[in-house]
């Protein structure tokens, strides 16, 4: 876009619905800049923040609303915006118009993770086509005639504009190719539950791993194991912004809130765990080495629902909690000024999303529940980079894989069915 805006200056905003993810959206920004087949003026024309939805809108204290809107659109001629599948229908609804007609809206995201927590399945209503996705023979003579070359893909008329706007990326940068993670994946995602099986009994493919959920009597030794292993190294430095690097190269994911196998019982089971391995100091709720997420907005603090902490002592002393921000600053607040949180040694799949781990460890409940879907399992088994250990019976993994989350927001047919020019460009 820059290269083809010539001596236009494009304003660029990059945004994503969390704190971690418009972390992580800059980083990725920042690390693809260098390798890059082009000049070093294009190179400099590149944005260098990212902000949270809800910053880039402005945020009115009490309020649903927000600064930019329809009446008071964002000074912007292209807006990108990652892990889209994270964002519900009334926060994009509000950021369309808070966009200028004249400007391009990029959503990135993956279209087969889990929805939003919210209303909304975006992404997987603009994709939902009906039928394979094609570009239009429209488009491969625009394409031609800009370019000079021929498209070398199958094309069909055009039905819709929307089939213009629309591409999939075949490439995964986060995990192997060639991997364990990366074939479990590519299988759960076309159906194919034997394949998936087969994937994960190949001793083979050492980034996956499966075996069958201890009982409820085991679970506190085969905790213990994980724990102190997967979260010895962050509790053994001082320094925040080592810690909290150093904090997710490990996570605990659960399908559940509840029960024994569920969000509550893992955390105190890791809590009891490092204790006793005498990793974690101090007591009462604040004690040295606790992680909490923040489950509320707080937009005064600019602490947002997803923001992962880390309870330590500062140079004073004084226990804070820190957190790394978009910017990559590392800030720090007293225990008692913080939102909504809770201890995140584990988390539920749904809380993960927009996060990427080094090692993941995915506990399924013994018995089937309606939560268990393809899309979950699928979710909490791409938040790995390095490797994934499942612990679920043989059942319940089987009947999740099957089964395919159902949600309606009637986007994909005012979309598809009542076609409309919209000047959106789509990477999944």
């Amino acid at each position: 876009m820059l290269e083809q805006a010539g001596n236009e200056r494009l304003r660029i905003a990059l945004t994503a619905p969390s704190g971690k993810a418009a972390a992580r959206l800059k980083e990725s920004v920042q690390n693809a800049k260098a390798p890059l087949n082009c000049a070093n003026e294009i190179k400099a024309l590149m944005p260098t923040d990212a902000t949270t939805i809800h910053r880039l809108l402005g945020t009115i204290a009490d309020s649903p609303y927000f600064l930019h809107n329809a009446d008071h659109q964002l000074i912007a001629d292209v807006v990108i915006v990652d892990e889209a599948s994270m964002v519900d229908l009334a926060l994009m609804s509000k950021l369309f118009q808070a966009v200028p007609e004249s400007a391009r809206i990029i959503l990135l995201g993956d279209k087969d993770q889990l929805t939003s927590v919210e209303a909304g399945y975006i992404l997987g209503d603009i994709c939902n086509t009906g039928a394979a996705i094609q570009l239009s023979k429209e488009f491969g003579k625009l394409y031609a005639a800009s370019t000079g070359e021929t498209l070398a893909v199958k094309m069909r008329p055009r039905e819709n504009v929307m089939q213009d706007a629309i591409v999939e990326l075949q490439r995964n940068y986060r995990f192997k190719s060639d991997g364990g993670i990366f074939k479990l994946s590519r299988a759960i995602n076309a159906g194919e539950v034997e394949t998936a099986f087969e994937v994960l009994r190949n001793k083979s493919n050492g980034d996956v791993s499966w075996r069958l959920s201890p009982t409820a009597r085991s679970l506190p030794a085969a905790v213990r194991e994980k724990v102190t292993g997967g979260y010895k190294q962050y509790l053994q430095t001082d320094e925040p912004a080592e810690a909290l690097a150093k904090f997710g190269e490990f996570q605990i994911l659960c399908a559940l809130r509840n029960g024994p196998y569920g969000v509550g019982e893992l955390n105190r089971l890791a809590e009891q765990s490092l204790l006793e391995a005498g990793l974690l100091e101090g007591e009462g709720q604040w004690y040295r080495g606790r992680p909490v997420m923040i489950t509320r907005n707080d937009y005064n603090l600019k602490l947002f629902n997803g923001d992962i902490g880390l309870a330590l002592r500062d140079t004073n002393g004084e226990m804070r909690v820190f957190f790394a921000s978009a910017d990559g600053e590392i800030r720090k607040f007293s225990p008692a000024r913080l939102p909504a949180h809770e201890t995140a040694f584990a988390l539920t799949i749904h809380k993960s999303q927009g996060s990427e781990f080094g090692s993941v460890l995915l506990i399924l409940p013994v018995d089937d529940a309606p939560i268990l879907t393809r899309e979950l399992i699928y979710t909490g088994l791409t938040r790995a980079r390095d490797h994934v250990e499942i612990w679920s019976p043989r059942s319940v993994l089987r009947a999740a894989l099957v089964k395919r989350a159902s949600r309606t927001s009637g986007l994909r047919d005012a979309l598809w069915n009542k076609p409309k020019y919209l000047q959106l460009t789509m990477f999944i």
